[in-house]
């Protein structure tokens, strides 16, 4: 069996969200992929900033990267994807997976957006299909539909190391949540289990970390070492213990802060709403939807 090729991976910390931001990139080549960009919004303020995508493309310039693709793995409940922000300063499409449109559908409703918002994923460059493949430079990628955290979420594998969104967190904390709409703590099981039988050295970047104020995070843990160490999924824990686990848990679990900010921008692709009459966009707060926790 040939050695499979190894990117280069940075990771990137967003500390108010807890949220990873990657970019990958071919050494021998020089192309990349950056992998959920964050954009920042500060709803206390009604405001946005670039900061975070500001410091990737400060990094991807520095370095010589040439960024062929930006890559959402799910439309995020907890930031703005700053996805078209850095397509437009980089020149790269923007890709996500196929079923985004059924988030779109659901999310439409949600909000009671008008019959003519678009849900058929026009709103990136390319829908992935489960299973397709695309070159990231002498990098093959393969896509995993990876659902349970959202019913649209996928995994980017190229070479050894996968891009696994909030399925797994660090071994120490265990796995992400799946009570969102659309979700399902049954399907997260599935799609885990896909992903750790990966080959054993395959690295895997999660979605998020929640280290204390002065800790690093905690970005990449080894499918070896989350099959020994990873206290939701590790083996010897079966279907039944994990789901028993996992809904007990998100049932303790307060909706994110920015979930019905975030939602609506994010099934715009990273875009807010267009702006009304008066120059400024504006957010829906679907009210009685969800039940305080």
């Amino acid at each position: 069996m040939s050695e499979r090729p190894s990117p280069v991976v940075r990771s990137f910390f967003d500390r108010p969200t807890g949220s990873l931001q990657y970019v990958f990139h071919d050494p021998e080549t020089m192309q990349g992929a950056i992998v959920d960009p964050v954009w920042n919004f500060f709803p206390e303020a009604g405001a946005v900033t670039t900061d975070s995508a500001e410091e990737i493309l400060a990094y991807v310039r520095e370095t010589g990267i040439e960024v062929v693709w930006i890559l959402d793995t799910h439309p995020h409940a907890d930031h703005f994807s700053a996805a078209p922000w850095l397509a437009e300063q980089l020149g790269a499409p923007r890709g996500i997976g196929a079923h985004v449109t059924g988030v779109q559908e659901l999310w439409k409703g949600l909000y009671h957006l008008p019959a003519d918002f678009p849900t058929d994923g026009r709103q990136w460059d390319r829908l992935f299909a489960a299973g397709e493949r695309f070159m990231v430079g002498n990098i093959e990628v393969a896509v995993m539909f990876s659902p349970g955290h959202t019913l649209a979420s996928v995994t980017y594998v190229a070479g050894d190391a996968a891009f696994v969104h909030d399925t797994l967190m660090a071994p120490a904390s265990g796995t992400s949540r799946a009570d969102f709409p659309g979700g399902s703590a049954e399907a997260l099981w599935d799609s885990i289990r896909a992903l750790l039988d990966l080959p054993a050295d395959t690295r895997l970047f999660v979605g998020h970390d929640y280290p204390a104020p002065n800790a690093a995070p905690q970005p990449v843990a080894t499918v070896a070492e989350h099959r020994a160490h990873n206290i939701h999924v590790r083996d010897g824990v079966d279907k039944g213990a994990f789901l028993a686990t996992r809904t007990a848990r998100d049932a303790t679990l307060p909706l994110p802060a920015r979930m019905l900010a975030a939602l609506q921008v994010n099934i715009r692709g990273g875009r807010l709403p267009e702006p009304e009459a008066d120059g400024h966009s504006y957010l829906r707060l679907p009210m009685g939807r969800f039940e305080p926790r």
